[in-house]
C-alpha cells in the first residue's frame, strides 16, 4: 500500500473522502496443507466458480463483502480494467452459496504462473460467525494446490475483520512481510468498529 492517491478512472465510481493509516501483512505457503479436509458447517452449502462474471454481480460481490473492512481498490476502477481481470481465464472466482443465497467469496489470481495469489476473499456480513469462513479458507488452500504451482499467498491489513489473520496462519499461511500506508475510504464506508477510533486524513 501506499499514499499515492488512486486513479479515480472512468465513469460514475464512489468518491473518495479520506485516507486511514494502515500496516499491511502478506503471507505465503509453498505446500499444501496436511490432514483431512474441513467439512461444510451446514447444509446447503456449495462452492462455486463464477465464470465470467457480469460486473454488476462481481461488484455486488466485492462490495458487499469488503465494504466493511473499507476494500476500495476495485471499487475504483474503470469497468473495462476490472471486466479484463475478471473475466480473464487465470482469474478463478469462487462463490460460496448456503441455501442459494450468496455469503462470500474468494478470488485466486493465476496470471503469473505458479505464483498465485488469493487476491480477495471473504464473507457476507450477514454469514460471519458460523464457520463458513473457515471452510471456505480451507477449500480454498486446498483448491488452488490442485494445480501444479510454486507458492501460494496473500495479504491482509489490520483494518480487516480481526480475526483474519489468525485465520490465514491458521489455514497454513506464514508472514513474511509487512509494510504500513494507507487504505481509502469511499463515499459511504465508515470505519470498522476495531479501528473506529483511527484518524482519517485527508485524500
Amino acid at each position: 500500500m501506499s499514499d499515492e492517491r488512486p486513479n479515480a478512472g472512468t465513469g460514475r465510481r464512489p468518491s473518495i473522502i479520506g485516507k486511514v493509516r494502515s500496516v499491511t501483512s502478506h503471507l505465503e505457503m509453498f505446500a499444501p496443507p496436511g490432514g483431512p479436509p474441513a467439512q461444510p458447517p451446514c447444509e446447503g452449502t456449495e462452492i462455486v466458480r463464477a465464470l465470467a462474471p457480469t460486473l454488476a454481480f462481481y461488484r455486488f460481490l466485492y462490495s458487499g463483502v469488503g465494504g466493511p473492512w473499507v476494500w476500495w481498490s476495485r471499487g475504483q476502477m474503470p469497468d473495462d480494467e476490472l471486466s479484463a481481470i475478471i473475466g480473464d481465464p487465470l482469474t478463478d472466482i469462487r462463490v460460496l452459496w448456503v441455501h442459494g443465497v450468496p455469503a462470500g467469496y474468494a478470488e485466486l489470481d493465476g496470471r503469473k504462473g505458479d505464483d498465485v495469489e488469493l487476491a480477495y476473499f471473504g464473507l457476507m456480513p450477514e454469514f460471519i460467525g458460523r464457520g463458513l469462513g473457515a471452510y471456505l479458507l480451507d477449500w480454498t488452500v486446498r483448491h488452488a494446490w490442485r494445480r501444479p504451482i510454486r507458492r501460494f499467498w496473500v495479504h491482509t491489513c489490520d483494518l480487516d475483520h480481526p480475526r483474519a489473520f489468525a485465520g490465514y496462519e491458521k489455514a497454513g499461511f506464514e508472514l513474511f512481510d509487512r509494510e504500513d500506508g494507507y487504505e481509502y475510504l469511499l463515499e459511504g464506508m465508515t470505519l470498522p468498529q476495531h479501528v473506529a477510533d483511527r484518524a482519517i486524513e485527508k485524500p
